[in-house]
């Protein structure tokens, strides 16, 4: 089975490298989390480049940084039952598909992603990550292959 095509709103289990780790030198997340897929943009030489942005449990110090995930879409999706927050203020930047994605199911590459966000809750996601990138209070990690 084939990798899904990398699109707005699907939700990946990748291996997230946090803007913190990054500036200690870290070039490998510690932990697979599921991210939200915000932007694919392809390059002149026809590379898929992906921004990413994480979704965690911990609850973030200023709301407007995050948005929560419905218990509705959560459940859909396969997540589990806590709640759960798109971080808004850093994303991870590759080319698709790049090593860090992970298959949901042992040797199955094609297992990557557990499905998509509804439009409107990505409207919400993209319109808020916008408003901070343009304020320069989002960071984008560019990984390497």
């Amino acid at each position: 089975m084939a990798l899904p095509k990398p699109t707005q709103g699907l939700v990946l289990r990748y291996s997230y490298l946090w803007r913190q780790e990054h500036l200690r030198g870290q070039d490998e997340g510690v932990k697979d989390r599921p991210c939200a897929v915000v932007l694919v943009t392809t390059t002149e030489d026809g590379d898929e480049v992906v921004t990413v942005l994480p979704i965690t449990h911990t609850l973030p110090n200023d709301p407007e940084h995050a948005v929560e995930i419905p218990p509705g879409t959560k459940q859909r999706l396969g997540l589990d039952a806590g709640r759960s927050w798109v971080v808004l203020t850093e994303a991870n930047r590759f080319v698709w598909p790049g090593p860090d994605l992970r298959p949901l199911r042992g040797g199955d590459a094609a297992s990557v992603a557990y499905g998509r966000l509804p439009y409107a809750l990505m409207e919400t996601i993209l319109r808020k990550f916008g408003a901070l990138l343009k304020a320069r209070r989002s960071a984008v990690v560019r990984r390497t292959e």
